[in-house]
C-alpha cells in the first residue's frame, strides 16, 4: 500500500513538475490597451486599422461567421459610414438558394466562414484565449491588467522564432507564446503588411494589436455597454446601501435608547 501511494506521489510531483517547465516556456506579454480596465473603451480608429489587418491578411484564412457585417457602422465600434458598410459587404459572396446562384453580401449577412480547413474561426477567438489567473485565480489581475486573451494573441502573432521542424508530414512553426511552444500556423505577420490611411506605423508589433483589438471587439461589442451598466449599478447599490443604514439606525434608535434607559434605572 505504502509503495503505491509513494509511486503515485512521485508521478503527480513529476507532472506538476513538468507542466511547470512547459508553463516557464511560455511568455505572455501584457499590452496597454484601450480598452482596459474599468472605465477603458475602444479606439474607433485602431479597429478600423484592424478590420483592415483582418481583411488583407487573415480574412484569406479564418472566417468570423458568429459577426454582422452591419455591426461594422456600429458607435463603439469601428463606426464605419453605411455605405462603407455596404462596400465592405459586397467583397464578399454568400450562395442564395433562390436564384441558385452566389451573390454579393448584404450588411445584414454575417462574415464569412474561414476557408483553410484547421484554421479556427476569430469570432470568439480573443475571448477564449487564456486570460490573467481567468476563472481559476481571484480575477483582480483581470481588472488591472486585462482579460488575458489579447495580450495572448499579440505575444502569438509576434512570438515566432523563425525555427521550423517537420513532424508526421506537417510543418510546425517554434512560438514561445504559444503552450506547447510549437505551431502549426505559419507566421502571419512580418511588418508593411498593409499601408494604413492614417499614416500609423505598420511595423509588425502595432499591427499584431491593431488587429486584435479588432478581435476584441468582434467577441465583445457590447463591452462597453456593459461597463456603463456595471458602473450605473455599483452607484445606485452604494447609494442603496448608505439609505439602508441610515433607516436602519433611524428604526433602531428609540428601541437602543430605551434599553439604555431601563439600564440606567436599574442601576
Amino acid at each position: 500500500m505504502f509503495k503505491k501511494l509513494a509511486i503515485t506521489a512521485v508521478a503527480a510531483l513529476t507532472l506538476s513538475v513538468g507542466g511547470a517547465i512547459a508553463n516557464e516556456e511560455t511568455h505572455t506579454e501584457d499590452v496597454d490597451f484601450s480598452f482596459e480596465g474599468p472605465f477603458g473603451t475602444y479606439d474607433q480608429n485602431q479597429l478600423q486599422r484592424g478590420l483592415q489587418v483582418y481583411t488583407e491578411v487573415c480574412a484569406s484564412c479564418h472566417g468570423m461567421k458568429f459577426v454582422p457585417i452591419r455591426t461594422l457602422g456600429d458607435e463603439g465600434g469601428p463606426n464605419l459610414p453605411a455605405d462603407q458598410v455596404r462596400a465592405y459587404a459586397k467583397q464578399f459572396e454568400i450562395y442564395d438558394a433562390e436564384k441558385d446562384e452566389m451573390v454579393p453580401r448584404k450588411p445584414s449577412d454575417h462574415f464569412p466562414e474561414g476557408t483553410y480547413d484547421g484554421a479556427p474561426d476569430l469570432s470568439l477567438m480573443a475571448k477564449a484565449r487564456k486570460g490573467y489567473e481567468g476563472p481559476y485565480g481571484t480575477g483582480m489581475n483581470q481588472l488591472f491588467r486585462g482579460i488575458g486573451g489579447p495580450e495572448h494573441i499579440v505575444s502569438i502573432l509576434t512570438g515566432f522564432t523563425g525555427e521550423e521542424k517537420e513532424e508526421a508530414g506537417k510543418t510546425f512553426y517554434e512560438n514561445h507564446a504559444f503552450s506547447t511552444g510549437w505551431i502549426s500556423m505559419p507566421p502571419p505577420l512580418s511588418g508593411e503588411d498593409v499601408e494604413f490611411a492614417d499614416g500609423s506605423s505598420n511595423d509588425m508589433r502595432h499591427e499584431a494589436e491593431d488587429v486584435t483589438a479588432f478581435l476584441m471587439w468582434a467577441a465583445e461589442p457590447k463591452m462597453m455597454d456593459r461597463k456603463k451598466a456595471g458602473f450605473i449599478a455599483v452607484i445606485l447599490l452604494t447609494m442603496l446601501s448608505v439609505l439602508l443604514y441610515a433607516t436602519n439606525k433611524r428604526l433602531w434608535a428609540p428601541v437602543k435608547q430605551r434599553a439604555k434607559d431601563e439600564t440606567s434605572g436599574e442601576s
